[in-house]
């Protein structure tokens, strides 16, 4: 057998740093629905406790709006379970379809493509679109899967500091003779929750013919006046060359992701995006649920007007509270700790309070940024925010954080 004693006592002793550390990662087992309340099992093989959700990417909290559910059923009746095949070869469906257009249209864009996840979208537009003759420039902290995209592509990276313009615009002029030169950003950054300058991103673009590519994954359905997104909020629809973003948040909550924008761009992906052309097809329950979701917040803002009340109060709380948060306007509130542990042990705490929020650390954020990341959700009423605001103060008390400096907590518990 090729896996000997000393493979698994390598692996076995990594793992044993990892939880020496205290930076263990635990999954939690969720046994109801996805809600602003949920029945949780941690550690596993304890009892079922009922807890208030604070870290969904459930913003609008439609993953078990009724008729979601009720248009995913009617899906499953009417469409099957599953596609068993990709798209250019039996996997496509009229409702598939449907679906792009929808979004074309809600995304106000172009053309559409489909995906599995917004993941195999940007793991698979830069190979379809950009050869070794191109540059892509990208914002330092954008997601995971933009990173592994660019990696697979042929065409030169290089980077821009977060959000500095100035930076940005050095780059452009620096690449200037490239044959495309592409800017890369999230939309909403999912772990400081701050938004792109889109403005001036677009403006830049236009001054030095590059093209703009956003992954609004976090913005989709709630940010802007009507839930369009980033490029809403920012007032520059229909100039956004590639955007990508996911059915798996705002948007239902269930999988799905697509690439959104110039015609010519979706159509290379159709031609040439390898998780497109070997991925089987979204499946027809997903489908008939995202139709049913772009339906529900087409006709109304409500859902993402309560959203936007709701963050504010809760900014608002735990500034007064006197905890550390990363400034912005959106659902996303990172509550800084800086320090791993910290960051489960506060987690941990907070969950005997009956508050479900989780730590990050490196590597999901930079070393020394550890943080909870709390996620607000229109399905939040007050007396969920009261009592997760009343459980953060306690346990922040307990750590003795609370009207503190970054510097007292390093100093208190190390980076």
């Amino acid at each position: 057998m090729a896996f000997i004693d000393a493979h698994r006592e390598i692996l076995k002793k990594e793992l044993d740093d990892i939880r020496q550390a205290g930076i263990f990662k635990e999954e939690r087992i969720i046994c109801a629905p996805q809600s602003s309340e949920i029945e949780v099992i941690f550690p596993v093989g304890s009892k079922e406790k009922r807890v208030i959700n604070m870290c969904a990417n459930n913003y609008l909290g439609l993953s078990s709006h009724p008729e979601v559910v009720d248009a995913a059923r009617k899906g499953l009746d009417h469409r099957g379970y599953g596609m068993s095949s990709v798209r250019f070869i039996c996997g496509t469906q009229d409702i598939h379809k449907q679906l792009e257009a929808k979004l074309t249209e809600f995304l106000g864009t172009e053309d559409t493509i489909l995906f599995p996840s917004c993941m195999d979208a940007n793991c698979g537009v830069f190979e379809a679109v950009l050869n070794e003759q191109d540059i892509m420039i990208a914002d330092r902290l954008v997601h995971a899967s933009i990173v592994d995209g660019m990696r697979l592509a042929k065409a030169e990276q290089d980077t821009y500091k977060h959000s500095d313009m100035d930076h940005l615009e050095k780059k452009l002029e620096l690449h200037k003779d490239r044959r495309l030169r592409v800017i890369i950003t999230d939309g909403n950054f999912s772990m400081d929750g701050d938004l792109a300058k889109l403005d001036e991103i677009v403006a830049l673009a236009e001054k030095y013919n590059a093209l703009v590519f956003v992954d609004d994954s976090h913005a989709s359905g709630f940010i802007g006046k009507t839930g369009r997104g980033t490029h809403e909020h920012c007032g520059v629809m229909g100039k956004i060359d590639i955007l990508t973003t996911t059915l798996g948040k705002a948007m239902g909550g269930a999988s799905g992701g697509c690439v959104s924008g110039r015609r010519e761009i979706v159509e290379m992906c159709r031609q040439k995006a390898r998780p497109y052309l070997f991925s089987n097809t979204i499946a027809p329950v997903v489908v008939e649920g995202a139709l049913a979701v772009l339906n529900l917040i087409s006709r109304s803002t409500e859902r993402r007007d309560k959203l936007e009340k709701n963050t504010e109060f809760w900014r608002k709380g735990l500034t007064e509270a006197g905890f550390i948060i990363k400034e912005g306007e959106t659902a996303i509130v990172p509550v800084m700790l800086f320090n791993a542990k910290l960051s489960q042990d506060f987690a941990k705490d907070l969950f005997e309070e009956g508050i479900y929020a989780v730590g990050f650390f490196f590597p999901v954020v930079p070393k020394g940024q550890a943080r909870i990341r709390t996620q607000l959700s229109a399905a939040h009423e007050s007396h969920h925010l009261e009592k997760a605001l009343a459980a953060f103060t306690k346990v922040g008390k307990k750590y003795e954080i609370l009207h503190k400096t970054k510097q007292e907590i390093i100093d208190r518990y190390g980076q």
